[in-house]
């Protein structure tokens, strides 16, 4: 079964400020690959090969991308058996190196997720108007129906939020499955037919393009982390916890491996370098004129699941900073069902904000996106800072490959930093403002929740 039956002699009438560990290994593999695999997949490859243009390089980008994500699962697996406690990535941060650092992490994850849900939740209005004309004019109210509705359906508790996540992340496996298996089936005419080749970089200009093309692949792999956002919520998070992440990871590297070969059979990469979304060229090729409306439907399916997943997380983030003082303790709530309530409507309030605001929170995304690799470097610090200071600390499972795995993942966070800040240096230094202003509000809000 996905949802585990609840642990044994244990009382699951949660307080206000209790969860219920009622979710199991099916749970952890559907919100993780829901959360994970969404529009970049879509968008990613025809700007890969546009910095790649030879098929060995485009797909080492997407390998190597891979590869961190799996390092940084080994690393994860860890902190989140040691410290099964629902919150993502905030959790290790303020535990191993305290609350200003744990504020930052928790902050823009939730701001991040929120803003997501808003931007992909316009995706969905956009994608709906052109299928069906009455939709399209009004797409900013179509993306507010659909966080209350997505929001509305994990109220009740979360075995009904796991539920929904369990057939729209089933739906999204079906959809790529089915365009993988199209795609080798009508599309390898199309695909000898390119007689042109893109010349590929050379020395410095191949490591900076690169570069490049592995920082639009890991922000494609994000999300990989899903299921510890929910760690005390697992039934078995000692099990269940490395389980899920490491089928999770493997899943989703063979998905983009297997969609981004497929692509490449029915279009070379010279002929998808440029392409906004190589996924709608594919779908031309394969269907002619139907291509453009599978595309859409293929499309909306893969992103329910996301809004689905960013909702439960962006609860679960608020909810445990909640928890720890340093937002209002109401918002710690938890109803009879398990589920945050007031982080849940806060989460879906800030999203439906972001939608109202229009193309403005755009660039506050991009600029929390740089954040987010940031979280992993932390979450990396803390498994060293940890092993350190708590050498003797019961764990569950223990990182493979400790120090040098772990050093690994930290060294590659710190180079997509590195990069990010030479390529996007003006939304970078957006980002640092950001952090130099979280302090007085983590002052403040600090002051004000106790």
């Amino acid at each position: 079964m996905i949802l585990a039956r609840g642990r044994k002699n244990q009382d699951l009438t949660p307080s206000s400020h209790q969860l219920l560990p009622v979710l199991g290994l099916g749970f952890g593999l559907a919100v993780t690959i829901g959360n994970t695999i969404g529009g970049g997949i879509f968008r990613t490859p025809g700007e890969i090969a546009t910095h790649l243009p030879t098929t060995w390089l485009f797909m080492a980008a997407w390998a190597a991308g891979g590869l961190y994500a799996l390092v940084g699962a080994i690393q994860i697996a860890e902190l989140g058996t040691m410290m099964p406690r629902s919150g993502g990535q905030y959790v290790f941060s303020r535990y191993a190196l305290g609350e200003y650092p744990g504020f930052i992490v928790g902050w823009s994850d939730w701001l991040s997720t929120c803003g997501t849900t808003a931007a992909v939740s316009l995706v969905i209005a956009e994608f709906s108007g052109a299928l069906f004309p009455a939709v399209a004019r009004r797409p900013a109210a179509v993306a507010t129906i659909i966080v209350v509705v997505f929001a509305l359906a994990q109220w009740r508790g979360v075995r009904q939020g796991s539920f929904v996540q369990n057939v729209t992340s089933a739906l999204k496996a079906l959809a790529f499955a089915a365009l993988i298996v199209a795609a080798f089936a009508l599309g390898g005419e199309a695909s000898t037919q390119e007689t042109s080749v893109l010349a590929p970089p050379t020395g410095m200009a191949l490591v900076g393009a690169f570069v490049l093309s592995l920082q639009a692949v890991i922000y494609t792999y994000d999300g990989w982390t899903g299921v510890i956002y929910f760690s005390e919520e697992v039934e078995h998070p000692e099990r269940d916890i490395p389980r899920s992440l490491f089928a999770s990871v493997l899943a989703i590297i063979a998905t983009y491996l297997l969609v981004n070969l497929a692509f490449l059979y029915v279009l070379p990469v010279s002929r998808m370098a440029g392409e906004t979304f190589a996924a709608g060229a594919v779908a031309r090729v394969i269907f002619g004129e139907l291509g453009d409306p599978v595309f859409r439907a293929l499309t909306i399916v893969s992103m329910l699941s996301a809004i689905n997943a960013f909702h439960l997380m962006a609860s679960r983030v608020l909810f445990a900073m909640s928890r720890d003082g340093l937002v209002s303790a109401r918002a710690a709530a938890v109803n009879e069902g398990g589920t945050p309530t007031v982080a849940l409507f806060l989460s879906a309030a800030v999203a439906v904000l972001f939608i109202v605001l229009g193309r403005t929170f755009q660039t506050v995304i991009t600029v929390l996106a740089f954040f987010f690799v940031a979280n992993y470097t932390l979450s990396f610090v803390s498994l060293f800072v940890l092993r350190r200071r708590e050498p003797d600390r019961a764990r569950p499972y223990r990182a493979w490959g400790y120090p040098w795995t772990t050093a690994l993942a930290l060294l590659g966070s710190v180079g997509f930093l590195a990069g990010a800040v030479a390529s996007d240096t003006r939304n970078s230094l957006y980002a640092l403002l950001l952090l130099a202003a979280s302090y007085p509000g983590f002052r403040i809000l600090r002051s004000l929740s106790r």
